[in-house]
Order: C-alpha cells, then structure tokens, then sequence
C-alpha cells in the first residue's frame, strides 16, 4: 500500500508541471482522461488551426497505444518529450514527441528483440490457426512506464530455434537508452493447481496464449494479462505478475484451472486497478462454475493482491453460457474503476464494462454479486441493448460515461445518483463501422473537454465532450488497426496506424509571398518544366531535401500544386520552396497553393510562359574550375552555364534558338543538354570571346524571352 500512495503522490507531482501518459487509458483506473491539456480547446481544435504535423515511419503494426514521457534525457542526445512506439514487428520505438524533422527524423532510439540470422523472428499468424492480427504477431498489449526508475516494460512474442519454439519474454528497457534492465528480460512461464486437491497442474502454453490487454503497473509489479488467438488450441486466461525491479514471478492467477477460456484479452484494455490495490479483469469465452469462483470465463474479476493473486469478488451474468455459446464475450471490454465521488452510501466504489453483446454493466467493487440465475438484479444496473457492442473500453469525464459501441454513435451518458442515465444526453452524428471505436478525453481539469478518437476509415475525430454532435475536428491518419487508442499531450495527439507515428497539433497555415525563377529569383512568368522558389511562411514544418534522382511530390509533408497537379519537389524548408513547374502545365494563367501538413495556403497566380530562361551560379570555366577574379575565363575558351526555363521534356535544345550574349557582344553557344538526375535544368556551354581582362555581363534569351545577368570575369 505504501508504494501505491508514493505512486499516487509521485503523479500529483507530476501532473502539476507537465504531463505524461505512462500506462493504457491514462491511468491505473482506465479513465481516459488527461485533465491536465492547457493547450487544446474546443475553440482551437477545427481545420484551420490544427491538423498533421508530421509523421514517423515504422516497421509494422502499432496495437499499442503510443506513450508519452517528458524531459527525458535521451542518451548522448539530449533531452527531449519522447513518444515511446511498439510494433508487431517486435520493435520499440523512440521518437522525439515535438518534431520529425531533421535530427528528429531519425528516432531517438530503437530497439528489436528479433535475430533472423539466429532463427528469431516474429510469430507468423497462419502458425496460430488464426488470422485476427495478421501477417505477423510480435508486441501487441500496452507497455507501461516507471517514471521513477526510468523503465520502460514490455511483452515481445517470438518464434526461435527456427520455427519450432514460440517464446514470450517480459523486457524492462532504459527510457534514455533502450538498453535492457539487469534481469532483463525473462521468458513467461507459469503454472497453477488444476483441481482442488492440487494432484495436478495446468501449465501456460506459449503457443496459444496471447499477450493482448496492456500490462498494469501496481506496487511495484508488472502484470501482464493473457488470451487466445481467436479461441484456438488450449488456452486459459491468465494475469502474471513480476516484480518490477527484478523481474522475479510473485504472482499467478489462471480463470479456468479446472476448464478452459476465460481470456483476458479487453480488446487490449489494461487490467483496471483500486485505491486499494485490488485488480479487476474481465475474461471472455469458456467454461463457468456458477456454483463457486474457480472457473470465472464470462465475468468481471476482482483480485487481490495482499498475497500473491487471489479472487476477492466477481460478477458473472446470469446468461453467461448463452453469451459464450454465441460468441458475445463479456471480456471484449475493460473494466472502468469510477471514482468515489460518482457513488452512494450504499454503493461507494463503482465499476463498469460493457460488453459483445452491447450490455452496459454497473457492479458494486464491494459486492460485486457473484453469479445469480434468471436475472442480474444483484447489481447495482444492467443496461441491456444500450448501446452496440463494445470493444475496447467506456472513458470517464465530468460524471458522464462515453462508449463508442459498434454499429452506433458515440454516446454520452451522465452518472447521478450511481446510476448511469437510461438514454444518451447527447451522442456523435453518425454510426462508427465495423468495431466501433476506443475513445479519449482531453481536458483542463473539468473544462475545455474533448473526445478524441479514430475509426475504421482512418480518421481522427474530435468532439466537443460537452455536446458529441459538435465534430470540432476530422483529419486522416493515413491507415487504420483495430481498437486504435490515441494519446494527447501537451498540445499533440499521437496516433498509431499500421505503418507508422501519425501526430497532429496546432497548425498554421502555409501563406505563399511569391513564386520566382529560381536562377536569380527574378519576377514574373515561369516556365513549365523550370526550376521555382516558392517564399513564404509556414510551408513545411522543417527543412529537408529530396534525395537520388527521382524528385518527390511530398517534402516534410508539404506539397505544392500548380493546377492542382503536384509539383516535383527538390528542397523545403519553412520559408522556401525550391521544385519543378510540372512539365505539362499548359502556358497562360495557372493557379499555385502550398499545403503543409493538414493546412493548406490561399491560392496565388502564377504566369506560365513558352520559354523563361533563368541563369544559376556560378559560372564553370573550361577546366571545372569557378569563374572568378583570380580564375577568369581565357579568351577562345568555354564557359559552362546552368540555365532552367527552356522547354521541357527534351533531352537537348537547338542551340541555334538559344542565343548568348557577354558584354552586349553575342557570342557562339555550342551546345545545350539537359542534367542527368537534375530535372528542369540544362547546362550550356558558351565561347569566350577576345575581350579586355575584366568583369562582363552574361545573358542568355530565347523567343524573345531573356534571363537574369550574370558576372563572368574574363582574361587573357
């Protein structure tokens, strides 16, 4: 108990500088809830303000929900707000949480627990006889973070000795490093009495047990809950603690030691945990002993952990054969621990779940009502058909519950009195597909609440959790995994996909000040196919530059079009543009916009000519050298020119339309070839004529159109 308090203590403190998100959910209640976000509001969370601000690639699946941790001081790199990934491609990531661009492009750190060269890889989901997370199944559930140690621990499955033995290893990590713990890691195994008398025993089987639900972090403990893949092979569902600092086993509780079932897999919930430092799971399918507590499939379960694990108290439904015959887990969702304060003197201490079968549960965590024929008149409320089906877990705000059940709206529903509203005060404006949605909420403190969360189709929303039908804020996150779970801090939400970090802020819009040549930045039309410099504000988050030969259409997640046709794009940076009119921009007036992350800037006229020559420097003599006072070009020598704005798509030009002039005296061009690998510029090679030594004016022109002046120094 003294460590819970100190725990509990240490946040407080926490939490009155800047936050952090260190668990599933936010915190060890599963409420959801950040009430400590001064930057989001209602009134600057919509399309012209916040939008993307970058994105981090990665190598496979994000289950988990991304964790955030500030000030950490990253080693030999400094000290950053890090957001911490993991993948099924058993990888942990470690990004910089404010920026993804130039020494942030890069993570922080990174660390794999596979070896292919030694026959470790990932599992391959055809090998489970099941195809619910697919192709690959490595860290699926939740890490959590001691702020306090600095550690970071995770569950990575493996598939080693070259396909023969499947593995599931706790891993304790270094926040500033990624390097393992002493200890570090230590493989799960386990086993339980199998009936009364102890004559046998049930043994974890790693093949079939999936680590899905987030780990818990109690008293100095790691959890780690276990399920199925999609009921296959023997299972049963366990919870297996560690000590935290040593990695020690000091606790097992196994659902079904007499049965089978009873995962604890909560659509990837966390175990939920009381002041009192009791933990409460909720397991799906398989057998139930309705006369006694030792097989608890299709229940929610409290347990203590005073010595080791032990049941304290359950609630099973009345119809829990029915709902495990047709495959309506009641263990689809997590348990939510509702504060104190939403209770009465006859029910002080409120949990909640919903459930497959869209049933809202309210369960007194005192008497919790075990199991009782023809009705669940024992508990405290059972909302049956209030809602579609829950995966994942309700979020708690402000005395009201929000669950974003399959099929259905998000809905909002107020506690008063311990009881939840029989019908929604407000909910979203339409149905959220296939497995509904796993919301959050933002908030400074009870005010300026948001509802955050990502649906099927790769959209981020936020509603405004004072009134669901005001959507203050759609935008894509690009791909989508089920019971996807953002983070917000500190002004950001962090949302995992199927390949990659996506992270959205406040933005501001790009705004363009004008578009040039840009050999010489001089003013006016351009031509298709020519090198532009776009100036302005806001136009990429950071600077990068295109790298080989072929030109991107996205820098840093900004883009240019002309004509709504993407501009190939040779370097970004916040200010400046540099890219290639597309070659196929027909001639007269076109229209150009920047668009930066989700902001987009107004659109500006841009004159496309025939022909718009622009001279780069510098200058090259014959010998490769640079043109210049103490290396002037020799009379009857070559000079070569880098020119942009000539017709494109063409791999050389008539020299005879190309005419060059230094000094006002026209002199030969012999040739004019386009760059390999440098898209819209040309080199021209031009003879020197017989002048004085000194500094003379180069210009080049064609149809009549005529290039900005360059200095070219010429001598004997």
């Amino acid at each position: 108990m003294l460590r819970f308090i100190l725990s509990t203590l240490f946040s407080a403190v926490l939490s009155s500088g800047q936050v952090n998100v260190l668990t599933y959910h936010n915190d060890l209640s599963r409420t959801g809830q950040n009430l400590n976000e001064t930057i989001l509001t209602p009134s600057n969370v919509r399309p012209d303000g916040f939008g993307k601000l970058f994105t981090q690639p990665v190598d496979g699946e994000v289950y988990a929900q991304p964790l955030y941790m500030w000030g950490v001081n990253i080693a030999g790199k400094g000290i950053h707000n890090v957001v911490f990934v993991v993948t099924e491609h058993d990888s942990v990531y470690a990004f910089d949480a404010d920026s993804g661009g130039g020494p942030n492009a890069a993570p922080l750190w990174k660390v794999s627990f596979i070896d292919p060269a030694n026959g470790v890889n990932t599992v391959p989901a055809e090998s489970l006889e099941c195809m619910v997370l697919a192709p690959e199944i490595g860290i699926t559930g939740t890490p959590v973070i001691d702020a306090a140690s600095g550690t970071l621990y995770v569950v990575a499955s493996t598939l080693e000795d070259f396909s023969q033995t499947y593995v599931h290893r706790l891993h304790a990590l270094d926040v500033t490093s990624g390097a393992e713990r002493p200890g570090s890691p230590v493989e799960i195994q386990a086993s339980v009495p199998g009936t009364a008398d102890g004559t046998t025993s049930v043994s974890f089987l790693p093949r079939w047990q999936m680590q899905r639900a987030g780990l818990l972090l109690l008293n100095g403990v790691v959890y780690t809950a276990w399920s199925s893949h999609c009921d296959s092979g023997p299972y049963h569902g366990w919870l297996i603690g560690y000590d935290a600092s040593t990695l020690q086993q000091v606790a097992v509780y196994n659902s079904t030691p007499n049965g089978e079932g009873g995962a604890i897999w909560q659509s990837g919930a966390a175990p939920a945990a009381d002041a009192q430092g009791n933990i409460y799971v909720v397991t799906g399918n398989g057998r139930v002993d309705t006369g006694g507590s030792i097989d608890l499939s299709q229940s929610i379960v409290k347990l203590s952990t005073a010595n080791g694990l032990s049941v304290a108290d359950y609630f099973t439904p009345f119809d829990a054969d029915s709902l495990s015959d047709r495959d309506l887990d009641l263990g689809s969702s997590g348990a939510l621990v509702l504060p104190d304060g939403v209770g009465t003197a006859a029910h002080s201490h409120l949990v909640m779940l919903g459930s497959k079968e869209g049933c809202v549960y309210v369960v007194d965590a005192d008497q919790m009502g075990h199991f009782q024929s023809g009705s669940d008149s024992q508990i405290v409320q059972a909302l049956p058909s209030s809602m579609g089906p829950l995966f994942g877990i309700p979020v708690f705000f402000n005395n009201t519950v929000y669950l974003a059940g399959r099929f259905d709206a998000i809905k909002a529903f107020p506690l008063a009195n311990g009881l939840l509203s029989g019908k929604a005060v407000s909910q979203s404006s339409g149905p959220y597909s296939y497995l509904g949605s796993v919301p959050v909420i933002s908030a400074n403190g009870s005010a300026n609440g948001i509802l955050w969360t990502v649906d099927s189709s790769a959209q981020l929303h936020a509603y405004d959790a004072a009134d669901l039908g005001r959507e203050l804020f759609k935008g894509s996150t690009g791909s989508y995994v089920k019971f996807a779970t953002p983070t917000i801090a500190d002004g950001k939400v962090y949302a995992g996909t199927q390949d990659s970090l996506v992270v959205f802020g406040a933005v501001k819009a790009p705004s363009i000040g004008a578009i040039v040549n840009a050999a010489g930045y001089q003013p006016g039309g351009v031509a298709a196919g020519s090198i532009v410099s776009v100036f302005g504000e806001n136009l990429a988050d950071h600077a990068e530059a295109a790298s080989g030969n072929s030109l991107p259409e996205t820098l840093a997640s900004s883009l240019l079009l002309v004509n709504g046709q993407p501009a190939p794009l040779y370097y970004v940076s916040p200010n400046q543009i540099n890219a290639q009119v597309p070659s196929g921009t027909p001639i007269g007036e076109a229209v150009a916009a920047v668009h930066s992350g989700d902001g987009a800037s107004a659109p500006v006229k841009l004159i496309i000519q025939k022909i718009a020559p622009g001279i780069f420097t510098p200058v090259l003599n014959q010998d490769g050298t640079v043109n210049s006072p103490a290396h002037a070009a020799a009379a009857r020598s070559t000079i070569c020119v880098s020119l942009t704005g000539l017709r494109p798509n063409s791999s050389s030009q008539d020299t005879r339309s190309i005419h060059a002039r230094i000094g006002g005296e026209a002199v030969d061009v012999l040739s004019v070839n386009a760059v390999p690998g440098l898209a819209g510029i040309y080199r021209i090679i031009v003879r020197v004529p017989a002048r004085s030594p000194g500094a003379y004016q180069l210009v080049i022109a064609s149809d009549n159109a005529q290039s900005n002046f360059v200095t070219v120094f010429l001598g004997r």
